[in-house]
């Protein structure tokens, strides 16, 4: 398989009929690539809760196109018990998962048009919100396009780089954020290798990552988590790249956890630590990491996921966060699709895309 045909996977998108989200269940990679057709609210909101589709952008598209999805149902209504409905089905969505801000800014972003619409029929309003739904995945295709190439200033030929979680393709739309910059050095002829961190408990770096740059040919090998100081050391890390799922206002950003981790360990061996993200995960709301809440998952993804038998007795306590912050003062850049900003990142983030004062 050529790289062009994993770049651009379908892994969101609408169906031809429009009632349905049709997305690449992503809990059974890689042994099994399996298409699913989500048109039921509780399909719908276990698709986010339960990762089959997960990344910080493509989760923002799903919505998008479930919300639409689900508003189909109510088009002979009038206005207001519409928007009635539509409200309910948007708050269910948004309570799937509570960390990363693109799932409730593009449902936000999806309320504004019917609201919008208030003196619209209601077909013509689910008509706007189609196209809005449509107009959101088509701008993370450009974001992950400009973060790629931002991306391309930072890295030399035949660099040697550290991944933590998924940011490619399947947690975006095309090339990904913390990947994206691997993926179109590639296809310009660039060699790189990377080392993937497993990131248990849910295995995304080895299940996702690593399945993503063995298809596009780009030289990766797993490594466990634990083994990130290791590699470090030896000198084959030139660079760290992750993807986030909200940036605070002052730079702090929440990711998968043990992010914060590798970011420390970079830090003490002198290797920058790049954070690749949209502006849609920038949330100016959020003046620090402490204001970011944090999903607390079941303990049987830390005990019994992936296991043919559990790795602890059950009456063991476990605790599972999904994510981590990492202090703005340890990442070296934070790469968006309007430029790359540096520390202070209060003004350069403010600067470059407005929020609060510069």
């Amino acid at each position: 398989m050529n790289i062009r045909s994993v770049t651009h996977i379908d892994n969101v998108r609408l169906s031809d009929s429009g009632d349905a989200v049709v997305i690449i269940d992503q809990s059974l990679l890689p042994n099994e690539t399996v298409y699913l057709n989500l048109k039921e609210p509780e399909e719908l909101y276990d698709a986010i809760h339960e990762l089959r589709v997960r990344g910080a952008p493509a989760i923002g598209i799903f919505a998008a196109y479930a919300v639409y999805v689900l508003a189909r149902r109510h088009a002979a209504l009038d206005y207001d018990s519409f928007y009635v409905n539509f409200a309910q089905d948007r708050d269910y969505l948004d309570s799937s998962r509570p960390t990363a801000v693109n799932l409730h800014a593009m449902l936000t972003r999806m309320d504004g048009v019917v609201r919008a619409g208030r003196e619209k029929p209601v077909p013509e309003i689910l008509e706007c919100l189609r196209d809005e739904a449509i107009a959101i995945h088509r701008e993370d295709m450009d974001m992950c396009r400009a973060i790629s190439e931002y991306g391309l200033e930072l890295v030399k030929d035949g660099f040697g780089v550290l991944t933590h979680c998924n940011a490619g393709p399947l947690a975006t739309s095309r090339y990904g954020t913390g990947l994206g910059t691997l993926f179109l050095g590639a296809e310009r002829g660039m060699t790189f290798h990377a080392y993937c961190d497993e990131t248990r408990p849910l295995l995304q770096g080895a299940r996702l990552t690593t399945y993503e740059l063995q298809k596009a040919g780009i030289d990766c090998t797993l490594i466990c988590d634990n083994m990130a100081s290791f590699v470090m050391r030896e000198g084959r890390i030139d660079a760290c790249f992750v993807g986030c799922d909200r940036v605070a206002a002052n730079g702090d950003t929440a990711n998968k956890i043990g992010t914060s981790g590798v970011a420390i360990l970079a830090k003490h061996y002198g290797i920058p630590f790049y954070v690749f993200c949209p502006s849609s995960t920038i949330d100016f709301g959020c003046k620090t990491g402490a204001d970011i809440k944090i999903e607390l998952r079941a303990p049987e993804e830390i005990k019994e996921k992936f296991f043919i038998q559990p790795t602890a007795l059950p009456e063991v306590k476990c605790l599972n966060p999904a994510f981590d912050v990492t202090d703005a003062e340890l990442i070296t850049a934070i790469v968006t699709e309007k430029g790359i900003c540096r520390a202070p990142y209060t003004e350069s983030l403010a600067a470059l895309f407005g929020g609060g004062e510069a």
